[in-house]
Parts: C-alpha cells; structure tokens; sequence
C-alpha cells in the first residue's frame, strides 16, 4: 500500500466518541469512589472495565493503523510514532500530579507530609520517562507505581503489549492470534471467577500478583481487539453510536452482582463483559457512521479530550479525595465539589490538548520523524 492511501486512510468516529464516553464514566467513577466504604457501595460499580475496554479498542486500532504499514515501516519507526504519541501526556499528568501533592497531604495519604521535595522530584522525573517504582520507594502511601499519577498504571502496560505487537505479535496468524486470545480469555476467566474479591481491580503496584493482574487485564483485551479487527466484516447498525454509548455505559454502572457471599458471580459478569461484551461495542462503533453533524462534533470532541481527561484527571481526585475524607464529608454535602471536579477535569483535559499535547506533538513529529513517517495520522490514543 503507497503513502497516499495511508494519508486518506478513514478514521472511526463512533470509536473516538466511545472512548470519550468511558473516559468521563472513569471520571465520575473515581469522584464517587471517594465515598465508598468498600467495593459493594460504589456507584457506578464497573467504573474500573473502562481500562478494559480501553485496551480493547487498542488492539482494534493498532491493528487498523499499523498493520499494513509494516512494508514501508521499521519496527524502530513504531515504537517512535507510539512514544511520541503517548509520551507528552504522561509528562504533563506527572507535572501536575506533582504540582497538586503537597495540598494532597491528609490522613488519606499518610506519606505525603513525610517526602522531602528532592524524592518528590526524583519520582517525577521517573514518572516522566515510565519507569515504575517499588512500593518502598512510595511517597504517598498507597504503594502506585506512579503515586503522583496513579493512572499511568495503565500506560505502562499499553507500552509493554505495543512492544509485544511490534516485536513479535503483529506477525501471528490468524490461528495462532486465536489461540493466543483463547489462552488469555481462559487466564483472565480464571482469575476473576477465582480471585478473593471476584473483580479485576488491580495492576497498579509493582509486585508479583499486582502485575499478574495487569498482564491479565491487558492480554486477552488488546489482542481480542487486534483479532477483531482482522475477522471482522463490519455491518452498517443504525444509531450506532447512541446504543453503543448505552451498552459502555451500563456496563460499567451496572451494580456489583452477587454480593459478598457469592463473589464469583460478579467475576463471571465482569470476564463475559470484556470477552463478549465489548468486543459487540468495537463492532457496533466501527460499522456504524455518524451523519448528523452535532454528533460527528460530539465524537470528535469526545476522541480528542478522551486521553488527555484520563491522564490529567487524578490529581484533581486525589486533592478531592483528602478533601473529603480528612473532614468526613458525606455526598449529600460533598457533591457541588464533586461537579466542579468532574467539570475542572474536562476543561483542564482541554487546555491541555489545545495549548500543550497538540502544538508539542506536531513540534516533535517534524523533529523526531522523516518526511515519509510524516504523512497521514497516528492511531489515536485509547488509554487511557
């Protein structure tokens, strides 16, 4: 395939508006998440399969982006156009989180108030380059591989599986990319169905079952969506994007199921919601088309602000979070704060993209990349 047709590649914009969609269903999962008392009371209860999701729609898009380029690509010129595309994000998540820590300080978070600046820097600059770290070298006490950004979690596991496909992976058959996907399907079915709490929170930490967790949820997700993709006869839905939006949405606001007695039900909702579920949200999104032209502005914006909210958000939670719980304060009372976050995260995401993340990638495009890698667009960033 020449250049050209890579430049006029078609682009999925019911995808960009799903991704949107679960980022601020991951915003408003945390703001609530600050006044559980335990799993069972969350509200908005699967908030967390967002991250799923997110790798899910990965593999689609990778696989749609990249994987009739590789005759006119080196692997080394994919992992820059990866790095460049995630990397000035994760900078400024960092840059934030480190300017927001030290408000942050609270019973919540017991070390911050113990931290001397220099270690506060010196994790920010390994939060800069994602090098995660170990809980005894925490600064906030809640044992993160990147405590001023707790997110990011989920970037380092998105650089592991691209390194993974760029490497070795993109060149798998379609039978053995299905029986990769069976074999992670059966783990992560395993583990949630088996694991104490019968979810899949987890990956965040950088400790033996910590990572188990993470490569578990990353794993089947990703490589389902690049296996998707490369089956897949898409079929043209009607208002695609509202029923897709819906199925996002009551997955991850559904209830906990079963209760604390029967704890492997609510695994079994949660390994069928990504092994089923999502992959029919991918497929609906990317057969349908947008024609009305709020709703293509609607998705567009949704797409744009999806990463950016998603890695800029938590330090605001965090401040929200010692906020509440240092003064007890109930969401009856607590919640025009709580709208004022969720809305402070939209327009910092958006500030961000407009002033920083856009201007510094088009810098860096023409800097880091030649005229050839230069032309047509990136696949998008679905991490969130």
């Amino acid at each position: 395939m020449n250049q050209t047709t890579l430049a006029t590649k078609p682009h999925y914009p019911i995808l960009d508006g799903l991704r949107g969609v679960a980022a601020l269903m991951v915003v408003a999962f945390h703001i609530f998440e600050t006044h559980a008392t335990g799993r069972h009371d969350l509200i908005i209860n699967h908030g967390y399969l967002a991250v799923d999701f997110f790798f899910l729609l990965s593999g689609f898009v990778i696989g749609y982006a990249y994987d009739d380029r590789w005759s006119t690509m080196t692997v080394r010129d994919f992992f820059k156009r990866r790095l460049l595309r995630l990397q000035p994000m994760v900078v400024m998540g960092t840059i934030i989180g480190a300017l927001f820590f030290y408000f942050q300080a609270s019973a919540s978070f017991p070390l911050i108030s113990q931290t001397p600046v220099w270690k506060m820097l010196f994790v920010m600059l390994l939060g800069f380059l994602m090098l995660p770290i170990t809980p005894a070298m925490d600064i906030r006490g809640w044992r993160e591989t990147y405590p001023l950004n707790g997110p990011a979690w989920s970037l380092f596991f998105e650089f592991v599986v691209n390194i993974f496909y760029g490497i070795a992976f993109r060149k798998l058959s379609k039978k053995a990319l299905v029986l990769l996907v069976f074999v992670s399907g059966v783990a992560l079915l395993h583990f949630t169905v088996t694991s104490r709490h019968g979810d899949v929170i987890g990956g965040w930490t950088l400790e033996p079952h910590q990572l188990r967790i993470g490569f578990t949820r990353v794993m089947f997700p990703f490589f389902a969506g690049l296996l998707l993709f490369r089956v897949a006869r898409l079929r043209q839905v009607k208002h695609a994007f509202l029923w897709s939006s819906l199925l996002v949405v009551i997955v991850l606001a559904m209830p906990r199921i079963g209760g604390k007695e029967n704890v492997w039900m609510n695994g079994l909702y949660e390994s069928l919601s990504i092994m089923l579920v999502f992959p029919l949200i991918v497929y609906l999104g990317a057969g349908g088309e947008v024609t009305n032209s709020y709703a293509k502005k609607l998705c567009k914006f949704l797409g744009d602000i999806s990463y950016p909210i998603y890695i800029t958000h938590y330090p605001l939670i965090y401040t929200y979070t010692a906020w509440v719980q240092g003064d007890k304060i109930p969401l009856r009372e607590a919640y025009p704060v709580g709208i004022v976050v969720f809305l402070g995260a939209i327009v910092l995401a958006y500030v961000c993209l407009k002033f920083y993340d856009e201007p510094v990638r088009l810098w860096l495009k023409k800097k880091a990349l030649s005229a050839k890698l230069q032309q047509g667009k990136d696949v998008p960033v679905v991490l969130k």
